[in-house]
């Protein structure tokens, strides 16, 4: 059996065991007698759940890696390089400013936010070049802490500290019908990757060889940070701050 086809079992098995587990009991009897409580749940909470769960995994294991080509370093992923506290702080400066603005809006600006930091991190670790790895992330850390501690003092001087460290606590317990579906936009960002792949290939070379391998070197990168910015705004504001995937996942299929 092949390595795909293993992983291909073992995600099946995992999605399964993800719709069974929870507060109100599954049963196969209840499924297949269609008892109308059994499916109600299934429909209008766990595949919801399983959904969220699901493309928010992929996302941020795809932004990792498109983190990792642009910046050439194993050790990057928006948790470490400031993308995660910058759309924390584009969604607290929006929910200040318009109290009553949608999903939609709230995205929208965590986007413009996690693209502008990002922009800033990536032309700071150009300038820089460092030659330890090590470097890149610590780099990214301080960064992203300057940017999460410039959020913390918003919300403490408007006295929703509080407030904002419940709702960006990654949890995907509060996930039901009606509240999710944003999360869909994840999967064209994930399709654009895969017709990209081979452009952030040749990113992940250096700019000097990709742009004489005939890539639009900044063109490439403004598109990655805008699809890195797009999932991790929709994640961050569908189940909150999910550290450490998109730098954990990338090594393991790398290794």
């Amino acid at each position: 059996m092949t390595g795909t086809a293993s992983l291909s079992i073992l995600f099946t098995a995992l999605c399964t065991a993800s719709l069974l587990l929870g507060v109100n009991e599954i049963t196969l009897t209840g499924l297949l007698a269609f008892d109308e409580h059994t499916w109600l749940t299934i429909t209008a909470s766990r595949l919801p759940r399983l959904i969220t769960l699901v493309l928010s995994g992929a996302g941020l294991a795809i932004c990792g890696v498109i983190m990792q080509q642009v910046v050439r370093n194993r050790f990057v992923e928006p948790a470490t390089s400031g993308g995660l506290e910058a759309a924390k702080l584009g969604i607290l400066i929006g929910l200040l400013l318009m109290p009553d603005q949608s999903q939609f809006v709230q995205m929208s600006l965590a986007m413009v936010f996690c693209f502008a930091a990002s922009l800033i991190y990536v032309q700071l670790i150009t300038r820089m070049a460092p030659r330890n790895a090590v470097v890149v992330p610590v780099v990214g850390l301080m960064y992203g802490g300057v940017l999460g501690a410039i959020a913390d003092f918003w919300a403490y001087s408007h006295n929703i500290l509080q407030s904002m460290q419940g709702w960006m606590l990654g949890d995907f317990s509060k996930i039901v019908q009606g509240n999710y579906e944003i999360v869909l936009l994840i999967l064209p960002a994930v399709v654009v990757c895969y017709f990209f792949a081979h452009r952030f290939t040749l990113m992940g070379m250096g700019e000097d060889i990709a742009k004489s391998l005939g890539l639009g070197w900044h063109g490439t990168v403004a598109v990655s940070l805008l699809i890195v910015s797009a999932t991790v705004s929709v994640t961050v504001i569908s189940v909150g701050t999910i550290s450490f995937v998109g730098l954990v996942v990338p090594n393991l299929v790398a290794l």
